[in-house]
């Protein structure tokens, strides 16, 4: 196991997101890393939101760190040496089984005289190498220069073997255009240009910072996207209480606004994350406020200020159907320059309960880390295990590497749009979105998305007789020019004619049609593919440590045994595009022959036809869930069996227990699933879940991509 000990140089240059974007870096390449933070830094305040977020995030275990109290008294009184074998006692609590363990330094203040002095022997104690955690100035590479050689020299210095690198956060000095928008996605967004420009000017002043010897690990820009509060965060700042607390959960505050003038005049501001801070008596805001909201203009929300003037109870009951829709709206005891000067000062830090944040913040840092050298520092050459985030991150390069077009017929939904946008400025797909042009800017400009001029928005009444004749030739005897057209009035129905006719790679759909809506066309149009007889699905669950695949919960019913053998080959191959090794468990309510009756038969002769049919998997059944996933369970009801207590493919008996597994396993655990993918199509269909984030689109659309190239 491998240390690393990060060692802030001042107050506020990021640690927590360093923190928890290297972890994300070290589960992108298989590593599997703890967090540890030793020292509590404030009065009366011992829990660590690091430690929080991480333990939420990763679920790995965490413990309290020692108190700022404890710590004051120990160093006063001279007893470091017993300070430090309590540090030790909780890292050896929160590191077994793990391969690195990050451990976060003291941060430098006015009231901790002996932060540097405490840091040095935590390094030694731990026998950690030291990642420098600084900011960054392009514009001034001597004063960077300066800070880090002079933190690094009470650990020896630059050519120190103790000193492993440096990691500049809220970089400035970067062209505005390299902050790019929140990320969603894994994805390597490292400034090696500019690194390697800083790195000149740098060591005309430290020869060996940016050198093999003291490497920059990463250089992450400053992103005003990232940093924006929740509506919530808002009312807790200003301790304001909810006349309707609506989406305050979900809404950002991208720009806040004092509204004092005439409503007419501040027409402007109502926009997509704005939040309007006025006094009590502006009913004219509220009624502008709802408008707008019932328009599809997601306002961050509206303050109401200084009590003493009260908005009519009659005003709050007329404006119903926009707090419905989700507009927040609070009232606080503060004037309305009051509040502004709190929001304004609002600290910066990611809150423990936003965890949305923290995800974006996490892989936001990490896409600039250099995974290269994470690798060579951990000696590693291929990745030893497939994390969650090691899939979503080789999902994202191998969609990149695709270059698929991917049609979304849901064209004008506010969420496909957005998903739309991220995958075409991140280059994960070509994305076309059948919509009427002015429909899709319309919901842009309400929420505030910026459209790239490469995005492809194809209105349906200008090419839908194209496709009427084919669609007559293909359904030859089932339908006439008559319904054709009635069908591709559909944008489902059109879109799959256009995969059909290979005008796109792929299919995504679903945020606002049923499974059916999405499915069935697919059918009919595009067909399996000559080597399968029914098309199945596959769910891929991200556990916390690995990621499962799940199949066939969500299209067959009760198939048959040849069907189920088909379903399991169909899983094993979708498991090894997406470089999963597979090992299938086929599952039943008995394990292997200590139960009869046509349920469990029918697993074993599927078990017995997949094994016949594809000799080359590891492929066992029948086997009970906990045989199939537990390693101690698997060896005592099957010891000979190479997949019992190590399966990573399940094969469900029917629908119903592939889907109610799939749900269960979902929400008890908290586990994040990909899919339903769908498999055995001539080319790929997929479907979305209506209640998909934009999260869940982007990488529906990346695994479209992805099958597109398996063809």
């Amino acid at each position: 196991m491998k240390t690393f000990l990060l060692v802030p140089t001042a107050e506020g240059v990021g640690l927590t997101s360093a923190c928890l974007g290297m972890m994300q870096a070290f589960d992108c390449i298989g590593i599997k890393a703890n967090f540890l933070k030793p020292f509590a830094q404030e009065k009366n305040n011992n829990i660590s939101r690091t430690s929080a977020l991480i333990a939420h995030l990763y679920q790995r275990p965490q413990v309290q760190p020692i108190s700022y109290e404890k710590t004051n008294h120990m160093v006063s009184i001279g007893e470091m040496d017993e300070l430090l074998e309590e540090v030790i006692s909780l890292h050896r609590q929160v590191s077994t089984d793990h391969e690195i363990m990050l451990i976060e330094g003291l941060v430098p203040n006015s009231n901790q005289s002996y932060t540097s002095q405490l840091n040095v022997a935590l390094a030694q104690a731990l026998d950690a190498r030291v990642i420098l955690i600084s900011t960054a100035d392009l514009n001034q590479p001597e004063r960077t220069a300066e800070t880090v050689d002079s933190y690094l020299h009470p650990f020896g210095g630059a050519n120190s073997a103790r000193t492993a690198g440096v990691l500049f956060m809220r970089s400035k000095g970067l062209p505005a255009n390299t902050a790019p928008i929140p990320v969603v996605t894994d994805q390597s967004l490292r400034l090696t240009q500019h690194i390697n420009e800083f790195t000149t000017a740098l060591q005309k002043c430290s020869p060996l910072l940016g050198s093999t010897q003291l490497p920059i690990i990463g250089l992450v820009p400053f992103s005003s996207t990232l940093s924006v509060p929740r509506t919530l965060d808002i009312a807790r700042t200003i301790q304001a209480q909810w006349i309707n607390q609506g989406h305050a959960e979900q809404r950002r505050v991208q720009h806040s606004t004092l509204v004092s003038s005439h409503i007419e005049h501040e027409l402007k501001q109502l926009i997509a994350g704005e939040l309007l801070v006025t006094s009590s008596d502006r009913s004219d805001v509220i009624l502008a406020s709802s408008v707008a909201t019932l328009s599809g203009v997601p306002l961050a929300g509206v303050v109401l200020a200084d009590h003493q003037h009260h908005t009519h109870p009659t005003l709050h009951d007329f404006v119903q159907h926009a707090y419905k829709a989700g507009l927040p709206v609070m009232s606080t005891a503060l004037s309305s320059f009051q509040a502004m000067q709190q929001i304004q000062n609002m600290a910066n830090e990611i809150p423990v309960d936003d965890i949305e944040r923290a995800t974006q913040v996490t892989r936001f840092v990490s896409s600039h880390i250099d995974f290269d050298w994470l690798k060579q520092e951990c000696q590693i050459q291929n990745t030893p295990r497939l994390s969650p985030s090691a899939f979503r991150h080789e999902l994202v390069q191998k969609s990149i590497a695709a270059k698929k077009r991917i049609v979304l017929p849901e064209g004008a939904e506010p969420r496909t749009i957005q998903a739309a946008v991220i995958c075409q400025t991140r280059g994960i797909a070509q994305c076309v979105l059948l919509a009427k042009p002015e429909e899709v800017q319309e919901v842009a400009k309400a929420r505030n998305i910026h459209l790239p001029t490469d995005l492809e928005i194809i209105d349906p009444d200008s090419i839908r007789q194209n496709y009427v004749a084919p669609m007559v030739e293909r359904r030859k005897g089932k339908l006439n020019e008559l319904q054709a057209n009635a069908q591709l009035q559909d944008t489902v129905v059109l879109g799959t004619m256009m995969l059909a006719l290979d005008e796109v790679d792929g299919l995504v759909s679903g945020a606002i049609h049923t499974t059916a809506n999405t499915v069935r066309p697919a059918f009919q149009l595009i067909k399996t593919a000559p080597e399968y007889s029914l098309v199945s699905s596959v769910f891929f669950m991200l556990l916390p440590d690995e990621v499962y695949v799940y199949g066939d919960c969500a299209i067959n019913p009760d198939p048959t045994a040849e069907e189920l053998a088909e379903i399991a080959i169909q899983s094993a191959d979708s498991a090894l595009a997406f470089g999963i090794a597979p090992r299938i468990a086929m599952i039943s309510y008995s394990t292997g022959d200590s139960g009869t009756g046509a349920d469990v038969d029918k697993v074993r002769q599927a078990t017995q036809i997949a094994q016949q049919r594809r000799p080359d998997l590891l492929i066992d059944g029948p086997l009970q869930y906990d045989a199939a996933s537990v390693e101690s369970v698997g060896k005592q009801k099957a010891p000979d069996s190479k997949v019992a207590g190590q399966a990573n493919v399940f094969i469900f008996p029917d629908l119903n227990t592939g889907n109610t597994t799939y749900k269960a396993v979902q929400r008890a655990a908290n586990v994040v699933s990909v899919g339903p993918m769908l498999q055995g199509l001539n080319k790929p269909v997929n479907d979305l879940s209506r209640g998909a984030l934009v999260d869940d689109i982007v990488f529906t659309i990346a695994l479209t991509a992805i099958q597109a190239t398996q063809g």
